[in-house]
Formats: structure tokens, sequence, C-alpha cells
């Protein structure tokens, strides 16, 4: 007889009903909000590609590669902290999880001040390792230097964002995201364009959407939710080896993509500014076409914790069966748009010469090496969620240093700076089908020593 699905309630509305509908709705909310986000970073690029100024956009890109250290770093710590507090709401222990969200968020700003800490007196040499020199270097750590403070603020916000996810709140999490972009949409022309501050009106609206995020999510999980308990010192250290147990693997599961971005930047740097411009132009293109992959991969957190809570691991691979669908759908979708559009893309950024030839190029050929990207993805939110987060980050850093650093440097030496990039899509293929039979096996273990304990019981 097949047991009984355990009572739906308000905690865990996510271990019933079809887990096809909760994909795409969990999707279809982070992906609009976190789009949005991507788009507005992507105006930033527009705007400062109006200045027709090459450098200020090769600066930006390689500031950006260390923004991104940042932002992969919280997504890494709220992995853990949607992952413990949507166990925790699987199994119908409310208290447990506001006890679990409050010391979460202490965690993750504590962790990322430390890091900030430690990053900003390396910020030059850090600059140049990637390959940047004179005015453009000067002005990328201009940038950072206004931006890093801000790196506390920008993990608490991602982290109420995914503790809002956790409760199946998409709507709320949404809000999070979107507010940053409405934030960012009134304040960066004000500054880049009207004030005429250039990069650094690029930091400082930076700055003021990771406020906005803050007091966005604490109005959601706080007064909302109710999902957050007043730590105390005793709670924090009570909840950090459960925590940091899955947010070490994770961490390092997300900084891996940034480690081969920088390769991939160093590469590119070795044909000038106007490649590093076309790279940066890119960099903005892939997360504001797929974004909704990006969002899947949050999204699905949540569903497979709340089951794998439940001991659902028919509904665990089910989520998992669904997220592969619609990969697919969209990722297909998406570079049939990229590639009838390139040159219409190549023209909004300004671009010409060789950052013209390699954002039509990655729209024609790489964009659709995400389809593996995305699989990638869902294998590792099924890994972090079912306590299975070293699986992750083995896989994320094959995927960045084996998956990258022969693929890249073979296609630069060959084909230039169009090599690169094309080894840059290639290099992901293997990974993406590993990850997803890699997955499907230890979900399926896991399900077979569920039913034999409980024949056994």
């Amino acid at each position: 007889m097949t047991p009984a699905s355990p009572s739906p309630n308000p905690q865990g509305r996510l271990v019933s009903g079809s887990t096809l509908g909760h994909v795409i709705r969990m999707t279809g909310a982070g992906s609009l909000g976190l789009v949005a986000v991507f788009a507005v970073d992507g105006l930033n690029l527009f705007y400062i590609t109006l200045l027709k100024k090459p450098e200020l956009t090769a600066a930006l890109g390689y500031a950006t590669t260390l923004l991104f250290l940042a932002m992969s770093m919280s997504i890494g710590l709220s992995i853990a902290a949607t992952a413990l507090t949507s166990r925790a709401l699987g199994r119908g222990h409310h208290h447990q999880a506001r006890q679990i969200a409050g010391a979460s968020l202490i965690i993750v700003g504590t962790c990322m001040g430390l890091l900030a800490l430690v990053c900003y007196p390396l910020l030059e040499p850090a600059i140049h390792l990637l390959g940047a020199r004179g005015q453009t270097a000067e002005r990328a750590v201009t940038l950072m230097r206004i931006v890093l403070p801000s790196w506390p603020l920008l993990g608490v916000g991602m982290c109420l964002s995914g503790l809002l996810r956790a409760t199946g709140d998409a709507r709320r999490a949404m809000f999070v995201t979107l507010g940053a972009a409405a934030t960012a949409l009134v304040m960066d022309p004000l500054l880049i364009l009207g004030l005429d501050l250039e990069l650094h009106g690029v930091a400082i609206a930076t700055v003021i959407v990771r406020i906005a995020m803050v007091a966005i999510g604490m109005h959601g999980l706080w007064r909302v939710h109710k999902l957050i308990a007043r730590p105390d010192t005793a709670l924090v250290l009570r909840e950090l080896a459960p925590f940091m147990a899955i947010a070490m693997p994770a961490v390092l599961t997300q900084i891996a993509t940034p480690v081969g971005n920088a390769f991939v930047t160093h590469a590119v740097a070795n044909f000038g500014d106007d490649a590093v411009a076309g790279w940066t132009i890119v960099q903005r293109i892939i997360p504001i076409a797929f974004g909704v992959l990006f969002a899947l991969s949050g999204a699905i957190g949540p569903i497979i914790g709340q089951n794998f809570g439940a001991l659902r691991f028919d509904r665990v691979t089910s989520t998992v069966r669904d997220s592969l669908k619609v990969t697919l759908i969209y990722a297909l979708t998406v570079w049939a748009l990229l590639a009838l559009g390139s040159s219409w893309i190549a023209d909004i950024f300004n671009t010409h010469g060789q950052a013209r030839e390699l954002v039509v190029f990655f729209c024609i050929f790489v964009a659709g090496s995400f389809l593996f990207n995305g699989a990638l993805f869902v294998a590792n939110a099924a890994f972090n969620n079912l306590g299975f987060a070293f699986y992750s980050t083995a896989l994320n850093w094959a995927r960045s240093t084996l998956g990258v650093i022969p693929f890249v440097w073979l296609g630069q030496s060959w084909f230039g700076a169009k090599g690169a990039l094309a080894g840059y899509g290639l290099g992901v293929i293997a990974f993406g089908v590993i990850g997803m039979w890699w997955c499907f096996q230890v979900v399926g273990r896991m399900q077979e020593r569920a039913g034999a304990g409980a024949v056994q019981h």
C-alpha cells in the first residue's frame, strides 16, 4: 500500500499538489524579480556605453568579476539558510524554523563582513591579476572600494529572499528583487548620467539598492511571516555547525563559477580593452537571457527541501524531472531568440569591432550551452537540499577548472577571443550530463533506503 501523504499545512505547503505547478509558480515569481535585477544591471552597462569610453566598460567588466565573487558567496550562504529552514517547515516545526532563520541572518551578515575586511586590501592586486592596467585598473579599484563595504547588506538581502522562498511565499521573495530593480531603475540614470558620476554612480546606486533589498525582505519575513526569532549568542552558536555543514560546500560550489569566469576574463584581456568590453557585455546578457534558469535553481530548493523533510522522495524525483523539462524548453527557446536577434543586441550596446564580434558569436553559438548549465543548476540544487552539498562542490569545481581552463586556453590559442568564448561554452556539456546522471542516482538510493526502513519498521 502506498503510504499516505502528510497532511498539508501552512508551513509545508510544498509537500502536496503538482510538483510541476510548484516548479513553474516558484520559478516564475523568482525569475520575474531576478531578471528585473539583471535587466537593470544591463542598463548600467548601457548607460556606461553611452559615454563612449571603452576603458569604463572594461573597468566595469573587471569589477564585475570580483562583484560576482560576493554574489556567489551570498548565494552559497543563503542556500544553507533556505535548506535548513525549509526542512524544519516540512516537518511542521515552525518554532525551530524561526530560530534557524534568525541565526542564519546573523551568520550570513558576519561572514560577508569578514569577507569584505579580507578583500579590501587585496583589491588592487586582484584587479591587476585579472589583466587590468592603467586607468582601467584604477577605475575598477575605485568602484570596488565604494561597493565592497555593502557586502554584508548583499548577503542579508539574498538570505531574506531565500528564507521567504523557504516558506513557499514566492511572491514576497520576488518583491525583494523587484524592489531592488525598481530602486536601481531610478538611481542608475540619475547618478550615472544625470549627475555625471560615471562609475562612481554605478557604485553608489549599488549600495542604495542593497539597502532597499534588506528593508523589503525584513518586512516580508519579520512583519508578515513572523519567521525570525530574536537570536542570542547561544542560539547562533547552536545553529552554526549545521549551517556551516551546508554553507561551506555550497559557498565553494558558488565560488567556482567566478573563478572560472576570472580565467576567461584573463584570457580575453590578452586581446585588449575592446575584447574585455565584449566579454563584459556577454556577462550582462547571460543573466538577463537565462535568468529563469538561475531562478529555477533557487526556486526548486525549497520544494526539494520540504519534501525531503516530509520523506516524500517520489516528489523529490518528480521535482527534478519537472525542472529538467522547464530547463530544456526555456534554454532552446532563448537560444533561438538570441541567435535571431544577435545583430540587434550588439547594436543596443553600441558595440564595434572585436566587441561586436564577441557579442554576436555568443548569441549565435555559445548561448546553446546553457541547456547543460541549466541541468547543472538543477543537480546542484538537489544536492544542496538533500544533504550532499559536497557533491555540488566537486561538480562545480570540476566544471570551472577541467571544463574551463583547457578549453579556454586551447580556444584562445587557436582562434583568439572567439575561441576563448567557444571553449567556455563547450566545457560545460559533459558536466551537465554527468550532474543529472549523478543526481538521479543519489535520489534513487535515498528512496530505496527510506523504503527499506519503512518495511523494517
